[in-house]
């Protein structure tokens, strides 16, 4: 697989809010990270802390209202999609940038067969008749490995198993050759053996293609399998961001050190798994300061009061965090919160 060192996609200090009774909801607050050719770059995070936001704000498909473009760019090829009107952002969503949703089951059209819409698809972007979209759906659900796509192609979606049906929409996705894949939790409603499948499936077809992937997830072992680098997110935020071995390998926000800790061990023998306390705060309702201080055991007095700059790490420049306090943090690998007698966070 080659590797641009050019981004194909880069989001600037992207801001999605939304207008709600309760107040403005800061969905999205300052984030940043870029994606080249040919890489993965996973977005991981507890429900409620942006990523899937974060994917619909790429691909244009935030509605407005309540949906608010409260600021930043989202850079494709040096385009920037924000300000493009939407006729030129439909061009290019679909053709150059395409999205695997997250549950393939409510996804497609229970009335169509899949056929039909993967046809569909296929004739409003590539301009193909009627008979050849056909023949490529048949070409695309093969590739995906649907058994028996001549068949198939003629399903209706409740006619499908789930995994097949996320094959059916990773062909959607893939219709018309996308630079970019945002797979939005892909394997989320799978038993772990067709999540293999989906996701062995993903880097056959990201090596054949050279497309650049955006993967959202909360499973730290999918990050780990697939991802070339990471962006950790909290609460709207991005509170760390490093390639993935520097991650697994040191991770230095609280919140992240959170997320590994809760993990089970096949090394280690433990009668319960960590518990992150608290949950995260709704988005009308996040804490001045750091957001993360009320679930933190390392909060001081400066984190409820001052949010924290984001800070490149001196000895990994690849490396970054929003937090007053990592210095002070042994850097010591997933165990590092478990060790330094945090399991109060059990009660």
């Amino acid at each position: 697989m080659t590797h641009s060192d050019e981004p194909i996609l880069q989001v600037k200090n992207l801001k999605t809010y939304f207008k709600t009774d309760q107040g403005l909801a800061k969905a999205v607050d300052d984030v940043s990270f870029s994606l080249s050719a040919g890489t993965t770059l996973s977005v991981v995070g507890e429900s409620g802390c942006g990523k899937s936001v974060t994917a619909l704000s790429v691909m244009g498909l935030v509605p407005q209202p309540p949906g608010v473009k409260a600021g930043g760019q989202i850079l494709f090829e040096g385009r920037d999609l924000r300000a493009m009107p939407e006729r030129q952002l439909r061009a290019i969503r679909g053709n150059d940038i395409s999205m695997i949703f997250q549950e393939p089951m409510t996804s497609m059209n229970p009335v169509f067969r899949v056929g039909h819409q993967l046809s569909a698809a296929i004739r409003l972007h590539r301009g193909l008749n009627k008979v050849d979209a056909r023949k490529e759906s048949i070409r695309l659900l093969a590739q995906v490995g649907i058994p028996a796509p001549e068949r198939r192609v003629d399903d209706y979606p409740h006619q499908m198993s789930g995994g097949m049906l996320q094959r059916a929409m990773i062909a959607m996705a893939l219709a018309c050759d996308p630079k970019v894949l945002i797979a939005d939790e892909p394997t989320t409603a799978l038993d772990v053996t067709i999540q293999a499948q989906i996701l062995e499936l993903l880097r056959e077809l990201q090596a054949e293609r050279g497309m650049a992937i955006l993967l959202i997830t909360h499973d730290l072992g999918v990050v780990a399998e697939n991802a070339d680098e990471v962006v950790v997110m909290y609460a709207g935020k991005k509170v760390e961001h490093a390639p993935v071995a520097d991650l697994f390998r040191a991770p230095r926000h609280p919140y992240t050190l959170g997320l590994f800790a809760s993990l089970p061990s096949m090394q280690k023998a433990r009668e319960k798994l960590y518990v992150i306390k608290g949950n995260v705060p709704a988005a009308t309702q996040f804490p001045v300061g750091c957001r993360f201080h009320n679930r933190c055991p390392y909060a001081q007095p400066r984190c409820v009061e001052e949010a924290p700059p984001y800070d490149t790490l001196a000895d990994a420049p690849a490396h970054g965090v929003s937090c007053w306090e990592y210095k002070n943090i042994p850097a010591h690998g997933p165990d590092t919160l478990v060790n330094t007698g945090a399991s109060d966070l059990h009660e």
